[in-house]
């Protein structure tokens, strides 16, 4: 069960994590980068954090790319919201297949 302060600290991630990624990729034409989903374990000291890549055949290199620049992506987290939260929780980035998983079963649906 999920507190009230894990979902507030859910969504003040997501928005300043989008926001970082919105500001990273616009140095790369063509890719779009979505924050779906932020999950704060209850000791709030992991998250784990779902991205959404369009077109998603690029989105394991790209997340290999995230995983080699976590420490630089926590500090400017940290930046951000140093006001609101004593402790800056470890980041974990996972790929969210679920938009892929629903087009598929659209596609099984129309056969």
């Amino acid at each position: 069960m999920e507190t009230t302060r894990q979902s507030k600290i859910n969504r003040l991630l997501q928005k300043e994590l989008s926001d970082i990624f919105l500001q990273q990729a616009r140095a790369m034409q063509g890719i779009l980068i979505t924050v779906s989903t932020v999950r704060v374990s209850p000791d709030l000291g992991i998250a784990k954090v779902y991205l959404s890549v369009f077109p998603s055949a690029k989105g394991p290199e790209l997340i290999k790319a995230i995983q080699a620049n976590v420490k630089q992506i926590r500090f400017d987290l940290g930046k951000r919201v140093r006001h609101q939260l004593r402790v800056i929780p470890e980041l974990s980035f996972y790929i969210d297949d679920s938009l892929d998983y629903i087009e598929n079963i659209d596609n099984l649906l129309k056969k």
